[in-house]
């Protein structure tokens, strides 16, 4: 039980930093969709999201899994930490310099196929926050692999900060302040600018800032790259941008293939776009909770390896993970008309592909934790087999439904994939790696979880035609006492092993 304390008492750390940073972020979400609630701010959203599709995709090139390499050779006897990280950092600096000049060089074609309009710099500006973005990985890991969350929370969340107040600044206190030197060569500068440029250059200086606050963990550095290392750590991660690049494909090119595939002027395909990634961004409970986990699991899992015990305390893992990640579903799909209100109005027309992206991520997030055993047993190409796999499903699905069935094809294309990787993972993973994963107990508690939402389905179909306010009421009233009936289940179930913790098990005696 005392290392499960210590995985919980890291992943509150990261969960908390990645929490407040994501909540953070996400109170952009209805800044942007108010402010950009009109036609052509609809599309400026549209073109914002796909972007940042292409910049998560761009990102796996530019780390090209040498940070799941940092934490798998950190763990190996015989290596000197210090030569691992110049070796893996001083060969992300050289990489990512060598990477950004060659796509600056075809800014202007690139900036035709994303079709950003008249500004290929920021195409520029792109590369080089992409850039900051990848060197800065590895001194985030040695910071996760050191067991050091609050400097880690502590640069997160000021970087966000950095951020929001950058966009704040442009968008909403600069038009009312040029009025007063519209002359001046700093407006000239400005009118020039579209949204999309300032939301770019707000993402650029949280790296610069996230990178200097780094300075402790990269100051003694010096480019010492053991030659023979580096092609360990290459060997070992270089599946990993096969993996990284096909989970993107998984998980972000739905909307470039909405723009792409839908039947409808280019104009009304982005405005779709935008509504479906603001209502994608409605899911981020459980991104939250897997991301909170795997920036605490990957290193815990690795350290845990070694002992004899290490399935079962896996299995007791995923175990938790389940339940948090249930109750993540349910406090975002039973309380949607109180979310709805984090988009514009014209966005909510997207708010019923929400569950469907949240039972994807669910999916998402027990492959994450099931695929600890090709990591573990230095079998990461088979990691990338099942990847490409569900990079197939998502490439063909959204091809083949996208055109008739719009951005819910596009959401149930999603979950087919990621249910497919975790059933696929689990029975690999059960045959190279055999873990005795409470699995009734799992698909029971998952199970419950569907069964409330559709009561609550229920209600709000029952309510459909009540007064707003009555309607509010009721759906809300009825989400919490579910959600109080899946907490109730999770207790009684669960009671002995809840009694051992500090303050939970003192309540429950």
């Amino acid at each position: 039980m005392t290392a499960i304390k210590q995985l919980a008492g890291q992943t509150l750390w990261y969960g908390g930093s990645n929490i407040a940073a994501r909540f953070l972020n996400y109170l952009l979400t209805p800044l942007l969709t108010y402010l950009m609630a009109d036609h052509a701010g609809m599309k400026e959203y549209g073109d914002y999201s796909l972007l940042y599709v292409w910049i998560a995709i761009v990102n796996i090139v530019f780390t090209y899994g040498f940070e799941t390499g940092y934490f798998r050779f950190s763990n190996k006897e015989g290596i000197d930490k210090k030569r691992l990280f110049e070796t893996a950092f001083g060969s992300l600096i050289i990489s990512s310099l060598g990477l950004a000049l060659i796509f600056s060089l075809f800014r202007t074609p690139i900036n035709d196929f994303l079709q950003l309009g008249p500004h290929p710099e920021y195409i520029v500006w792109v590369m080089v926050l992409i850039a900051l973005d990848a060197v800065s990985a590895i001194p985030f890991a040695k910071l996760r692999q050191e067991n050091r969350p609050r400097k880690y929370a502590f640069v997160k969340v000021a970087g966000i900060l950095v951020n929001m107040s950058t966009i704040v600044l442009m968008l909403v206190v600069m038009p009312g302040w040029l009025q007063h030197i519209p002359g001046s060569a700093f407006a000239r500068w400005y009118n020039e600018q579209n949204r999309l440029g300032f939301l770019i250059l707000a993402n650029l200086l949280q790296n610069i800032f996230v990178f200097l606050a780094l300075f402790g963990e990269w100051k003694q550095f010096k480019f010492r790259i053991d030659t023979r290392l580096w092609q360990q750590l290459l060997s070992y991660s270089t599946p990993m941008i096969i993996v990284g690049l096909a989970g993107m494909v998984n998980e972000v090119l739905d909307r470039q293939m909405l723009a792409r595939l839908l039947p409808l002027p280019q104009d009304e395909s982005m405005m779709l776009v935008g509504i479906y990634s603001a209502n994608y961004k409605l899911a981020i409970v459980i991104t939250l909770f897997i991301q909170a986990f795997r920036m605490a699991a990957e290193p815990f899992f690795f350290n845990q390896s070694r002992g004899q015990e290490a399935p079962v305390l896996y299995a007791r893992v995923m175990k938790w993970f389940v339940i948090t990640l249930c109750v993540a579903f349910l406090c975002t799909a039973l309380y949607l008309d109180v979310w709805k209100y984090m988009v514009g109005p014209p966005y909510r027309s997207g708010l019923g592909v929400v569950p469907i992206l949240l039972g994807a991520n669910i999916c998402l997030g027990v492959y994450y934790n099931l695929s600890v055993w090709y990591k573990l047993t230095d079998r990461m190409r088979m990691g990338m087999y099942i990847t490409l796999a569900g990079a197939v499903i998502t490439l063909v699905g959204n091809y083949i439904f996208i055109p008739y069935y719009g951005y819910y094809a596009a959401a149930w294309t999603t979950f087919t994939c990621y249910a497919f990787m975790m059933v696929l993972t689990y029975l690999l993973g059960q045959k190279y790696y055999p873990v005795p994963y409470a699995v009734k107990k799992l698909l029971s508690y998952m199970g419950s979880m569907v069964l409330l939402y559709l009561l609550h389905r229920g209600v709000v179909q029952l309510t459909e035609n009540w007064q707003e306010t009555n309607q509010f009421i009721t759906r809300v009233a009825a989400g919490t006492v579910l959600l109080l009936c899946f907490v109730l289940l999770v207790v009684r179930v669960e009671q002995k092993e809840l009694r051992t913790l500090p303050l939970i098990g003192k309540w429950l005696k």
